[in-house]
């Protein structure tokens, strides 16, 4: 599969189903209070007013959460749909739609990246390096990222969800394989969460986030 191929593929699945994923996913974060002790842990390193992009942003379910936690944020979501729907949902913060793959960001430019149940899932494995190098150039230095995963070594394949006519495979992770790519992109590991599947809030899967900082600069 060319990039071309991923990239169209992923944005016309979000683009197609984006009302019922919006609606289904609306209330995701109320009823995990683990993912929000994650969330709010990672905007207490960045710092308040801290600047950062929440990338694979959806319907902004977790920019507005991380704007509430007084971070600076903002979205992105290579779906233009999502995009329109997250403008709509919090009038108050801002969008946009772009590729992790090459993002319209300076370097150094962020305090904080979040890729929350996104690009780990949806980027093919051999460009994970590519992904993760990306991620760490708009990074400054003693930035952190975040991102979270569902742990597995073969992926789900959705077909007709919502009875819409598209498919998509979701790639499940190993947490050790995601923090040695971390690492090779020059960023360092500082917290792993690992937890058990919650079959009350429809997981299958155990549940995986991690949390990488770019190195200060020496001297």
């Amino acid at each position: 599969m060319t990039d071309t191929d991923f990239l169209t593929t992923t944005q016309t699945f979000y683009d197609t189903i984006v009302e019922d994923y919006a609606a289904h996913f609306r209330d995701v974060l109320a009823v995990r209070p683990l993912d929000r002790a994650v969330l709010t842990g990672f905007a207490e390193l960045v710092g308040n007013g801290g600047q950062v992009a929440d990338l694979g942003c959806g319907p902004g379910q977790v920019t507005a959460f991380l704007d509430s936690l007084g971070l600076s944020v903002f979205g992105v979501d290579l779906s233009t749909g999502m995009v329109e729907l997250a403008r709509r949902e919090n009038p108050g913060l801002r969008f946009s739609q772009g590729s992790m793959l090459d993002l319209d960001l300076p370097d150094g430019g962020l305090a904080g990246v979040v890729a929350w149940y996104s690009a780990v899932i949806h980027t093919p494995t051999d460009r994970l390096p590519d992904l993760f190098a990306e991620l760490a150039r708009v990074l400054a230095p003693g930035g952190h990222l975040l991102t979270a995963f569902q742990v597995g070594d073969e992926p789900l394949h959705l077909d007709q969800p919502f009875g819409h006519q598209v498919s998509l495979d979701f790639h499940r992770r190993q947490p050790d394989r995601i923090a040695e790519l971390l690492e090779a992109a020059g960023l360092e590991v500082r917290a792993r969460l690992l937890r058990e599947s919650d079959p009350d809030v429809g997981e299958s899967t155990p549940q995986a986030s991690l949390i990488a900082r770019k190195p200060r600069a020496a001297g």
